[in-house]
């Protein structure tokens, strides 16, 4: 099976130590600069997480645009993609469970790619991220995914400068951080140009302030291991 197989199958990639070992105290750095409480935000934010504001940071968009993150991104959208938004998210202690869910496609299914970039070493303890692979295409006549049953979800663990690309109605949550260990993060969208004029009708309420005019091609790409 190949990379592209692979990748659509599963509907997602985790490429590991993606970001330069170089740049992970800058980001750390950016990330606890930009940190606002919930009631700074346009749409009030949870409570047992910490938001940060970072998506005009020089550094955060060379994070976006990643040679490799964007053949990623590009292979599951499949057409001309933008970089829609770009915020910091950490779990607090004792917060960060979520249930299961999909973010949902807008248009069509694959429309819109996530990424999880990760600025600290992750795991079961400090709320890493569940997936469960294969959950983005439901087979024909399948029954509704329950959201409560958690027996083929996959608890990711991995080191600070990994980043998950995955599609956007993948099955995922985040977890409880349930030792208070750092666990910065970005969450970063990739969305069909055909979304564009529709981002722009949410822009405020998504907080966007960097500049999302840039156009990128679907290249190709082969995932490193």
């Amino acid at each position: 099976m190949t990379d592209r197989e692979q990748l659509h199958r599963d509907g997602y990639a985790l490429l590991h130590r993606a970001i330069p070992a170089e740049w992970l105290e800058d980001l750390r750095a950016v990330f606890d600069a930009g940190v606002r409480p919930s009631d700074q935000w346009p749409v009030p934010r949870g409570v047992d997480w910490r938001y940060s504001m970072l998506d005009d940071d020089a550094k955060v968009q060379a994070v976006c645009r990643l040679p490799q993150v964007l053949a990623v991104a590009g292979e599951l959208i499949g057409e001309r993609f933008f970089l829609s938004q770009v915020e910091g998210r950490e779990p607090l202690a004792g917060g960060g469970h979520q249930q299961l869910h999909r973010d949902l496609s807008a248009q069509r299914p694959g429309d819109i790619a996530m990424a999880l970039a990760f600025f600290d070493d992750y795991g079961p303890e400090n709320g890493a991220t569940r997936i469960v692979p294969g959950s983005h295409r439901p087979a024909l006549g399948e029954p509704l995914f329950d959201f409560n049953d958690e027996s083929r979800s996959v608890q990711l663990s991995g080191y600070a400068g990994d980043i998950l690309l995955f599609d956007v109605d993948l099955v995922h949550a985040g977890s409880v951080n349930s030792i208070g260990a750092r666990r910065r993060s970005i969450l970063i969208g990739y969305f069909s140009e055909s979304l564009y004029v529709s981002h722009l009708e949410t822009v405020g309420l998504r907080n966007v302030r960097m500049d999302t005019r840039e156009r990128f091609e679907p290249l190709g790409f082969a995932v490193q291991r």
